[in-house]
């Protein structure tokens, strides 16, 4: 060790009078008035001006040091002696960072919003509470559960009416262990559902933000403010279907809960060897495989977006075991059920899929529905802002990773990861799959695929529903926005950010996400206060109506929420009436005058084979049929729950999800009610039933009845194929 420069008078040769202590200019004094050359008077303690005392009289320059308790453990090597003591701290630094540690900001701030998000959108949801005629339709399948008729809607007919099976047994599981009346079972359940949806979702994207499970990788001076659920909750549609008796927040709630075990898997180590942390693997892998599975089961659309998770599950490198048991538990449920529906059902959809042409294109009128959402709202506005901030975002994320830039989180990663990350070719790339990156991408293109699905099927007539869960699937990597305060800018973490992504980084971006948040809440409070669609009573040419306010209006319920309220509906009071006047059954139609139906009744004496049965034909599937006893058969001109509907030619020119129009003398010819007036309602051609009768023996068509109202031991036919008669 060369010796250092002779400081204030002290001779170059003797040892400990070279330096002073950092910050006091002072030549280091000797302990006790020892002088400069004997050992412990080469050199001050920190701050102290102490000489540094040896261990029984060993060499200092080679020997371990004691330095005051405050310092720690104590250190070795001459070098590590020399070193001063840093500036003292601020008492106002020291407290704010006490509080900082004390009140934990990322975490404290995610929570309020979680908060504030469940309370809004339940709160909202409440206030628009009903149940959809459509909604009960789900009930009057529910209802035969309960009776032991099995899943069906009308007795006798196995026809699945509902798209959402798992929505269907949800409602007839949670009614059958509590009892009560099944209306308030589904107002409970959905209310729960909309209620934990949103903040499971934050909590993904929070997540994503962190980087994984431990909040210790963000930096404390992060705030996490939400954004996207506030988007979504203030459409008036996103609360009116919040309850409305449809599969509406099971989907979302499907989709906030695969969201988080994605992010979740795709952040977890498949390298971990703790046992823990091996079984935290096994659990969010065999987890996120069976909620993706039950896309079928939840809405069968949305298994798009799941086949998309699966499949990148299954190329990523996670090993052969994990590969298999991926599939079983994925394919288990739906291929157990899908094997039950083509047996039971007789087809390999539900029959609303028939009935509304899911493969059908309608692309014009699904544009004007895409407008009839974005256009009364401005939704165009929070979108491209939030858009237009996601790059800011990365940055901030970026320096809040305690003090890891990008750079240094991939050398990371690669060197935990034994490097795989850095292979090239077709194993680095399924190396990068299991990334947030990936799933982020995934769930934004399966929203726009979702989207487009919609957009070519035509939409729907109830507005704004079917692009919800697009919406909503887009809206998951920004749910949660993430804000750095400007005294955590000037961090070392901040300070290694260059150029575009240092300003973005910096207080710029934080200037920049507060002026988008402000501005999607401002837009939030006016897009919930204000209706889209002024008069629920008018349908225009597009066909779509505000749902929820033509039935409030019609019913003169503001919510109508049981099967009950329905019976304010025009025309379902005389039909009360005139079933209970006509125990003896025949075909019921609706009149012109609300008032009053039209009835053949059935011929008397009944032929060999024929049963007195009343059967309704009717387009509101759902008032009618929770009205009425399960005995009497509800039929829809649209085919939801008649198959001789449903199989028609889709009308090019109709109304959107009422596309299709079977006349009302097939209904009487199935029905065998009477053919021939004057018993034969005025607008009802004999000629017509005749042919229908005749056109009921054609074998494509007795194959089709077969397949749906033959015993279940019989055969079962997917025969689509119709005949047609001669008017």
């Amino acid at each position: 060790m060369s010796r250092s420069t002779p400081r204030d008078g002290a001779p170059g040769g003797e040892p400990g009078a070279g330096r002073g202590a950092r910050g006091g200019g002072r030549g280091i004094q000797p302990r006790d008035g020892a002088p400069g050359g004997e050992p412990g008077a080469g050199r001050g303690a920190r701050g102290g001006g102490r000489g540094i005392q040896p261990r029984g009289g060993d060499d200092p320059v080679t020997e371990r040091f004691h330095l005051p308790g405050r310092f720690g453990p104590p250190l070795t090597g001459p070098f590590r002696a020399q070193r001063s003591d840093p500036p003292p701290r601020d008492p106002d630094d020291t407290l704010r960072a006490e509080l900082r540690d004390a009140v934990p900001l990322p975490r404290l701030t995610l929570w309020i919003g979680v908060l504030v998000s469940a309370v809004l959108f339940g709160y909202g949801a409440w206030q628009r509470r009903w149940i959809a005629d459509d909604g009960l339709i789900v009930l009057r399948t529910v209802r035969n559960l309960l009776a032991g008729n099995g899943p069906v809607f009308n007795v006798g007919e196995r026809v699945e009416v509902n798209t959402s099976a798992a929505w269907t047994y949800v409602v007839w599981f949670f009614t059958w262990i509590s009892g009560e009346q099944i209306e308030y079972v589904v107002l409970t359940v959905t209310m729960v559902l909309t209620i934990l949806t949103l903040p499971l979702a934050m909590l993904g994207t929070a997540r994503l933000y962190k980087g994984g499970g431990d909040w210790s990788r963000l930096r404390r001076g992060l705030l996490l403010l939400p954004a996207g659920g506030f988007v979504y909750m203030a459409l008036p549609p996103a609360r009116d279907f919040a309850t409305s008796g449809l599969e509406q927040s099971l989907t979302l709630f499907w989709i906030a809960g695969m969201w988080w075990l994605a992010v979740a898997w795709s952040q977890h180590d498949p390298d971990e060897v703790t046992v823990r942390a091996r079984r935290t693997g096994w659990a969010v892998t065999l987890g996120l495989a069976f909620v993706a599975g039950l896309s079928w089961l939840v809405r069968p659309d949305m298994t798009l977006i799941a086949a998309m998770v699966l499949l990148v599950m299954v190329v990523a490198p996670i090993g052969a075991v994990r590969r298999v048991a991926i599939v079983v538990v994925a394919g288990v449920l739906p291929l157990g059920y899908q094997i039950f529906r083509m047996g039971y059902y007789g087809l390999p959809v539900p029959n609303t899929a028939i009935a509304k042409d899911a493969n059908g294109s309608k692309w014009g009128q699904g544009f004007i529905y895409l407008f009839n959402l974005i256009d009364p709202y401005a939704l165009w506005l929070p979108v491209v802002l939030l858009v237009l901030v996601a790059p800011v975002v990365l940055f901030i994320v970026a320096g809040a990773r305690a003090g890891r830039v990008p750079e240094q989180a991939t050398r990371h990663r690669r060197t935990r990861r034994g490097g795989s990350r850095g292979r090239g070719g077709v194993a680095g790339l399924r190396a990068r799959l299991r990334s947030p990156g990936v799933m982020v991408a995934l769930f934004v293109v399966g929203g726009l695929l979702e989207g487009a699905y919609w957009l070519r099927q035509g939409g729907d007539f109830m507005a704004g529903r079917v692009l919800l869960a697009p919406l909503f699937l887009l809206l998951l990597p920004v749910l949660v926005l993430p804000l750095r305060l400007p005294a955590a800018q000037a961090d070392r973490a901040g300070g290694r950010l260059t150029g575009a992504a240092r300003l973005a980084g910096g207080s710029a971006g934080a200037a920049a996400v507060v002026l988008v948040w402000a501005l999607v809440i401002g837009w939030a409070v006016y897009a919930s206060t204000f209706r889209g669609l002024p008069d629920g009573t008018y349908i225009g040419r597009s066909g779509i109506v505000d749902e929820r306010a033509f039935y409030s209006l019609q019913t003169g319920h503001a919510h109508p929420d049981t099967a009950e309220d329905y019976l304010d509906y025009p025309r379902m009071q005389s039909l009360q009436q005139i079933l209970a006047a006509t125990p003896r059954g025949g075909v019921y139609m609706p009149s012109w005058d609300y008032d009053w139906w039209y009835l053949d009744p059935m011929p008397y004496p009944l032929e060999k084979g024929m049963v007195d049965r009343q059967t309704v034909f009717f387009l509101n599937l759902g008032m009618t049929s929770m009205n009425t006893d399960l005995s009497v058969r509800i039929w829809d001109q649209v085919g939801l729950a008649w198959p001789m509907a449903t199989h028609t030619a889709r009308l090019v020119d109709g109304r959107i999800g009422h596309d299709k129009d079977q006349y009302p003398d097939w209904a009487i010819a199935e029905a065998k009610s009477f053919p021939k007036h004057p018993l034969l309602p005025w607008m009802v051609d004999p000629d017509w039933v005749n042919q229908a009768r005749v056109a009921l023996q054609c074998p494509a068509i007795v194959q089709l009845r077969q397949s749906y109202s033959a015993p279940s031991r019989g055969t079962c036919s997917s025969a689509t194929s119709s005949c047609r008669s001669r008017r």
